[in-house]
């Protein structure tokens, strides 16, 4: 009985315990004001249902132009319950193509008995939460027991990045290191909820640390090496004036982004290698070391051009408008291989991909070394 008090304690209680000083943690973090960029007073964002269209801006070739004029029923807000009439612009950011019925988010600034109101966007809030749902529901079905733990790690990065990242890197904490810290924190939690308190979930946590740290200083030498900093992103101009007026650290935002972005392929590598070791060692217990590591590094061999592949296309995917605008201007190639926007796409994608390819050695390792450790006996 006490055995089993004592498993169950050292798999849920310090868990447990260490999530709820997490969770102050973040808290205490997230009490703090933001610093007002501009001037929202009187100004806020409420639903409603359209329910006639007084002017239509439809062209016959399916285009519009100009704006639309439409009644819409306020379903929030102060003005809930009235129907009150607006526009909505042609433009493809802002506005929406309203049609009877069609929920839609309405921009309103109410001064006494004056409102101004235009139409944001078509209401996509409860759409977009029933395909998180359906995914997480897909992801539990399809993976029984351990399709729910991905999906509460899945959860919990989430969280991580929403309430921990955003406020550090907000107050002026290095961006860099932030990254790295919501990485530990979030491998470790996923890791332990997929392996539990295990010498594999150890391995791939360690793997997947040493990997995004790589592809952090794979980018840090590239960066130094052709003058690309964070400093020449796209949207440069707002971030500056973010960090006049809060401290944030702009130019290691880029950097950042990329170690969170190369996680989730480091994470695969390091725990697909760590349960293949496992598995050998457990089948041949006798087997050496260097067997142990050859065999290992086959596994990592077949998994590290598969996924390296895979973060190039999904840095490469999202560029793609840059890239068919480049075509279609004809640029020369010395202006686009010089180009910031080339550069940068480049910069994360081969970054990346260095700490999966070097990821897969030091997980290797790291496994051959735990996997065959046996304490020594007095």
């Amino acid at each position: 009985m006490k055995l089993h008090i004592k498993k169950f304690f050292l798999r849920w209680g310090i868990p447990l315990v260490l999530l709820a000083l997490f969770l102050l943690f973040t808290v205490r973090l997230n009490q703090g004001g933001k610093v007002p960029l501009v001037s929202r007073e009187g100004q806020t964002f409420e639903k409603g249902v359209v329910v006639e269209i007084l002017q239509d801006n439809l062209q016959p070739d399916g285009s519009r132009v100009g704006e639309q004029r439409m009644l819409v029923e306020m379903t929030t807000g102060v003005r809930k319950g009235q129907t009150l009439e607006t526009t909505s612009s042609s433009g493809y950011l802002f506005g929406a193509g309203c049609t009877v019925g069609m929920k839609v988010v309405v921009m309103q600034s109410v001064a006494g008995d004056s409102t101004i109101t235009s139409i944001y966007s078509q209401d996509r809030e409860w759409v977009i939460y029933a395909f998180a749902a359906a995914y997480l529901l897909v992801l539990c079905l399809v993976g029984g027991k351990q399709g729910l733990k991905g999906a509460l790690g899945l959860v919990f990065t989430f969280f991580c990045i929403i309430f921990v990242y955003l406020p550090l890197v907000y107050q002026g904490w290095s961006p860099f290191w932030v990254a790295v810290f919501i990485c530990v924190v979030t491998t470790l939690v996923t890791m332990y909820l997929i392996g539990g308190p295990t010498r594999k979930t150890l391995v791939a946590t360690g793997g997947t640390v040493a990997g995004v740290v790589i592809a952090g200083l794979a980018a840090s030498l590239f960066s130094m090496a052709t003058g690309i900093t964070g400093w020449n992103v796209s949207d440069i101009e707002s971030l500056l004036t973010l960090a006049s007026t809060s401290g944030v650290q702009v130019g290691g935002l880029l950097f950042s982004g990329l170690l969170i972005s190369s996680l989730g392929a480091v994470m695969d590598v390091a725990m697909s290698i760590g349960s293949a070791i496992a598995e050998i060692h457990a089948q041949n217990p006798a087997i050496s070391r260097a067997d142990l590591f050859k065999a290992g590094m086959h596994v990592g061999r077949d998994m590290m051009g598969t996924d390296s592949n895979t973060l190039i296309l999904a840095f490469a995917g999202g560029s793609v408008s840059m890239l068919v605008l480049d075509y279609a201007y004809d640029l020369p190639y010395q202006q686009m291989i010089n180009s910031n926007n080339i550069g940068i796409a480049i910069m994360q994608g081969l970054s990346g991909s260095f700490g999966i390819v070097l990821a897969v050695p030091v997980t290797v390792a790291l496994a051959v070394l735990l996997y065959t450790w046996r304490p020594a006996r007095a």
